[in-house]
């Protein structure tokens, strides 16, 4: 896979020398006055779009319905690196691509974000896992205080890209920091009052939400969402939600959906959706995906 992603990036970087030799360099939108910012898959842009708001575009490498730890790039796709001020990616091994794209630009004045620099981080247990994507579970996004350090880091971007602006980037930071603050409070408060802590996800990608709240999950799909279970795991499956009283298996967009139903058949369960924001989903904000994430998870535990 390494090796595809390498010849691939050879044919970027002779593709992007083509395109600097006939455009010229800017990180503004000539138009629009904006600030061009790239990023590498939906929950990058709804974290940027939150504090950049009106005064950035925003281009998304990964599309919708692609998974981002299985994605590939073509060529084009890639692109708009070498006109953009800001780059925005995960890291922790979701974007195996990523670190090599950065390399291949042509843009010497991108400012590159790794997301995750400063979050507390969650080690991968499987062996597989570590060996393919790196120590690290990469599903930061996935908790509100995840969200908030990685939102931070892109602030900070912005800022040092577009200074003339940073108050208006800082209050934004400020407002959604605050609006995630009141939202941990709030379920903080419902997870304690409850005796259930387990629920049964797509595919493992809630394991900072679970650190957040104190819940488990247990999962059809492995942190990168690879390989459905076998025979065996699905039987311990089964065993699992029985043995916890599991009502609710949670299926996602991009993990797995039918095996998440049949496990449900088997257990007398229901099925409801999740979100993990990998997609744009519903045309809903990443606050709002969040609390409906909160209020489900809460709802199946009762």
């Amino acid at each position: 896979m390494y090796r595809k992603i390498s010849l691939l990036l050879i044919i970027i970087v002779s593709l992007i020398s083509t395109t600097a030799c006939s455009t010229s360099n800017s990180n503004v939108t000539e138009s629009e006055g904006l600030l061009n910012v790239s990023v590498s898959f939906n929950a990058m842009k709804e974290l940027v779009k939150v504090i950049g708001k009106e005064k950035v575009s925003i281009s998304t490498i990964v599309p919708d319905g692609i998974e981002p730890h299985d994605f590939e790039p073509k060529a084009q796709d890639l692109i708009n690196l070498n006109n953009s001020s800001i780059f925005v990616y995960n890291g922790l091994g979701i974007e195996l691509w990523a670190e090599e794209a950065i390399e291949a630009s042509d843009n010497t004045e991108l400012i590159v974000v790794n997301a995750s620099q400063n979050a507390n981080l969650i080690t991968n247990t499987s062996v597989d896992a570590i060996d393919e994507h790196g120590q690290y579970d990469p599903h930061v996004w996935l908790s509100l205080t995840g969200a908030k350090s990685q939102a931070l880091a892109i602030k900070e971007a912005l800022i040092k890209a577009d200074t003339a602006n940073e108050a208006f980037y800082e209050q934004n930071y400020e407002d959604f920091a605050a609006q995630l603050d009141t939202l941990q409070d709030t379920y903080k408060t419902k997870f304690d009052s409850l005796d259930k802590k387990s629920f049964v996800s797509g595919h493992a990608a809630f394991a900072y939400l679970c650190r957040e709240f104190g819940l488990e999950q247990n999962s059809v799909e492995d942190v990168f969402a690879e390989g459905q279970p076998s025979a065996q795991q699905l039987a311990e499956l089964v065993n699992y939600c029985k043995e916890n009283n599991v009502t609710t298996i949670f299926a996602e967009e991009l993990a797995s959906p039918e095996v998440s139903k049949t496990l449900a058949n088997e257990v007398g369960a229901k099925v409801d959706t999740i979100y993990t924001i990998e997609s744009s989903e519903d045309n809903k904000t990443y606050l709002e995906r969040m609390s409906d994430n909160l209020e489900k998870i809460y709802e199946s535990l009762q």
